[in-house]
């Protein structure tokens, strides 16, 4: 059974929620600020979360970075804020999508089963046919575990992150645009800029330098946009 924490001060909407994905068939646990809610999160991770941006105490921005510190769970923000800049910055540091206040139940499941779907390579199962671990050099990544190793150490990749590795490491030596790494790693109902893509190669080259401090494999060509190179 798939497990989603909600979080969110306004108990209208958490009682609704909890009751509508339990009747889908989700194990629903529920959080009122996100200082109650990181430390569960934290120690018993859920298979995906749903966060309000504002909240007391801490709002699901700080709850996230925080989270993004040793955790890579998928993230869903709610907001009924129109403001860009939330959306900009909650995707650079590590949002998987944004749904705005009020929306639909049914939408709102929808959104989470693509994240799911992304979070878990695409398929469902391995009766649909598993992916095939890929190796590049020092690299190795395993769709169907998402999992990570550079020269054996494991890195902990987002989900967007890894589907970006992902792209670029399946055709090595090959540049992908920008445009082509958005569509790669985000559901064709998510709109991310320029920026997003820039933010999310940083975060990877960061990852892996602290692994190794050599690490050059991901190369920017200015104005036309990145390749992997072996």
């Amino acid at each position: 059974m798939t497990t989603l924490a909600l979080v969110d001060d306004d108990e209208n909407i958490v009682a609704s929620l909890k009751m509508f994905f339990e009747a889908e068939g989700y194990n629903v646990r529920t959080y009122h600020d996100g200082e109650s809610a990181l430390p569960a999160l934290t120690e018993t991770p859920p298979d995906i979360a749903i966060l309000d941006v504002k909240m007391p105490k801490m709002d699901g921005m700080e709850l996230l970075r925080r989270l993004r510190q040793t955790s890579e769970l998928p993230v869903i923000f709610l907001t009924s804020k129109d403001e860009e800049i939330d959306e900009v910055i909650g995707f650079n540091i590590g949002a998987d999508d944004f749904v705005r206040k009020p929306c639909s139940n049914r939408l709102l499941a929808e959104r989470v089963k693509a994240v799911l779907r992304r979070a878990r390579g695409g398929v469902a199962g391995p009766e649909e046919g598993d992916h095939k671990p890929i190796v590049r050099g020092k690299l190795t990544l395993d769709p169907n575990r998402h999992a990570c190793t550079w020269d054996g150490h494991p890195v902990r990749l987002t989900v967007t992150e890894f589907l970006i590795l992902q792209a670029l490491a399946s055709r090595p030596g090959y540049v992908k645009s920008r445009d082509q790494l958005m569509d790669a790693a985000y559901d064709d109902q998510i709109y991310v800029d320029d920026r997003t893509i820039d933010s999310h190669i940083k975060r990877l080259r960061k990852k892996f330098r602290e692994v190794t401090d050599e690490f050059d494999a991901i190369e920017t060509l200015y104005g036309v946009g990145y390749r992997y190179t072996e």
